[in-house]
C-alpha cells in the first residue's frame, strides 16, 4: 500500500509540476518577447501619461494593447498583479517531486557505487546541499561583480558547468542530470523570491510614499530576469532527461550535459534577439553544431560481424541462464513485489518467461547496448552477463530452449 501511494503522489505532483512549469515559463517567455517587441508611442496623451513603450497585439477575437511605462503611472492602480506564484508553485512542486522519488529512493536513484560509493544519508544531505551551493555562489557572483554583466555570466556559465562536472562524478549519471536542472531552477525562482520581487516592492511602496524611486531596483531586477530567460531551456532538458539514458549513461555525461545546455543557450539567444528585429543564424547554427557533437558522441559503436559459428551460438543460448541473469540483477526492481523499491519499475515485470520475452526489445537497448539497467549497477550485473542477453536477443529472444 506504501508504494500505491507513493506512486499517486509522484503522478499527482508530477502533473502539477508540468503544469505550473507551463504557466512560469510561458508567462517568462511572453514577457521576454513583449518587452522587446514594444514600440515608442507616438500619441502625445501617452507620451504625457509617462508610457515609454507599447504594442498592438490580437488575439481570441479580441484586440490588446499592453503599455509600459518609464517608471510607473502618476496613479497606482488598485489592482495590480504580480506574477510570483508560477515560480514558487514550480519549485515547490518540483522539489516535493524530488523528494518522493530521488530522496526517498536514494540507494537507486541517486547512487551509483562506479561512480562514488556512499550511504543513503550521504547522498540525500550532497543532494541537498548542492541545491543550496549553487544558489549561493550564484548569487555571490551576482553581488561582487554586478557592474560587469558580461563577467558575470561568464563566471556564471563557469560555475554551472564546474557544478555539472563534480554532480556527474558524485552521482548516478540519471542524478547529476535532474540535479543540475533543479539547481538552476533553485536559482531562478530563489531570483524571484530574494531580488525580483522585492525590488518590486519597494518601487511600489516608493510610488506611494511619494518618494523617489532607486533605479538599482530595477536594473537588479532586469539583470535576474534575464539570467533566468537563458536559463529557460538548459532547464527543461535537465528535467526531461531521465527518458534519454543515451545521455546520462555515457562515459562522459558531464560533457553531454554541457553541449546540450550550452545548445538551449545559443537558441534561446537566437529567439531574444529576433524579438528586437535582429536575426543571425549563427546562433541557432552554433547550438545545432553542439547538439551534433553530442548526437556523434554518444551515437552506438558498430558491433563487428558475427561470424556462423558465433551465430548458432547465439541461436542456442540456453534461456535458463537468461533468466538468471534477469532474477539475480533484475526482479529487484521489476517484480511484482519488488525488493528495492514500493512497486514494479516503470510497471515492469521481469520474472515470468512470459514477461521476459514480451520487453526483449527493451532489455536489449536498456541493459545491453546503453548499459543503463540496473540504475547505477547496483545489482552488478557483469559484461559477460549483459553479453549473454545480447546473444540471446540477436538470436531470437527464445524462451523455449
Amino acid at each position: 500500500m506504501e508504494g500505491y501511494i507513493l506512486d499517486w503522489a509522484n503522478m499527482l505532483l508530477r502533473w502539477v509540476h508540468v503544469i505550473t512549469a507551463i504557466a512560469w515559463i510561458g508567462s517568462s517567455f511572453y514577457f521576454v518577447w513583449l518587452d522587446n517587441s514594444l514600440t515608442k508611442p507616438a500619441a502625445p496623451d501617452l507620451k504625457e501619461k509617462g508610457v515609454d513603450g507599447e504594442l498592438w497585439a490580437v488575439h481570441g477575437g479580441g484586440f490588446y494593447n499592453p503599455q509600459k511605462y518609464l517608471t510607473a503611472p502618476k496613479q497606482l492602480p488598485e489592482n495590480l498583479h504580480w506574477f510570483y506564484w508560477e515560480s514558487y508553485s514550480t519549485w515547490m512542486s518540483g522539489f516535493a517531486l524530488l523528494v518522493v522519488l530521488y530522496l526517498f529512493n536514494a540507494s537507486t536513484f541517486l547512487i551509483d557505487k562506479n561512480v562514488f560509493d556512499m550511504s543513503p544519508g550521504a547522498a540525500v544531505g550532497f543532494a541537498v546541499s548542492y541545491l543550496l551551493i549553487g544558489w549561493i555562489v550564484y548569487d555571490s557572483i551576482c553581488r561582487l561583480f554586478n557592474k560587469n554583466d558580461r563577467l558575470v555570466g561568464i563566471l556564471v556559465a563557469i560555475y554551472i558547468a564546474a557544478a555539472a562536472y563534480v554532480a556527474c562524478n558524485i552521482f548516478s549519471g540519471r542524478a547529476a542530470f535532474l540535479l543540475t536542472g533543479a539547481m538552476i531552477a533553485t536559482i531562478m525562482s530563489a531570483n524571484v523570491l530574494a531580488w525580483i520581487i522585492p525590488g518590486q516592492r519597494k518601487v511600489v511602496a516608493a510610488l506611494k510614499a511619494g518618494q523617489p524611486v532607486d533605479p538599482i531596483h530595477g536594473k537588479r531586477g532586469k539583470q535576474r530576469s534575464v539570467h533566468n530567460t537563458y536559463f529557460t531551456l538548459p532547464v527543461l532538458f535537465a528535467m526531461l532527461s531521465n527518458h534519454y539514458s543515451m545521455t546520462y549513461a555515457h562515459k562522459y555525461n558531464w560533457v553531454v550535459l554541457i553541449l546540450i545546455m550550452l545548445s538551449g543557450v545559443l537558441i534561446r539567444q537566437f529567439f531574444i534577439l529576433k524579438h528586437k528585429g535582429k536575426i543571425n543564424v549563427l546562433w541557432p547554427a552554433a547550438g545545432v553544431a553542439a547538439l551534433g557533437v553530442v548526437a556523434v558522441m554518444i551515437a552506438p559503436q558498430p558491433r563487428p560481424a558475427v561470424a556462423k559459428g558465433a551465430e548458432a551460438a547465439a541461436a542456442t543460448v540456453s534461456f535458463a541462464k537468461v533468466q538468471e541473469v534477469m532474477n539475480a540483477r533484475c526482479v529487484q526492481c521489476h517484480a511484482e513485489q519488488p525488493k528495492m523499491m514500493p512497486t514494479a519499475a516503470k510497471g515492469i515485470k521481469l520474472e515470468t518467461p512470459e514477461d521476459i520475452k514480451a520487453h526483449a526489445q527493451l532489455i536489449y537497448q536498456q541493459a545491453v547496448q546503453q548499459k543503463a539497467m540496473p540504475l547505477g549497477n547496483v545489482t552488478q550485473i557483469t559484461d559477460d552477463e549483459r553479453a549473454l542477453l545480447g546473444q540471446w536477443f540477436e538470436g531470437g529472444a527464445k524462451t523455449t530452449n
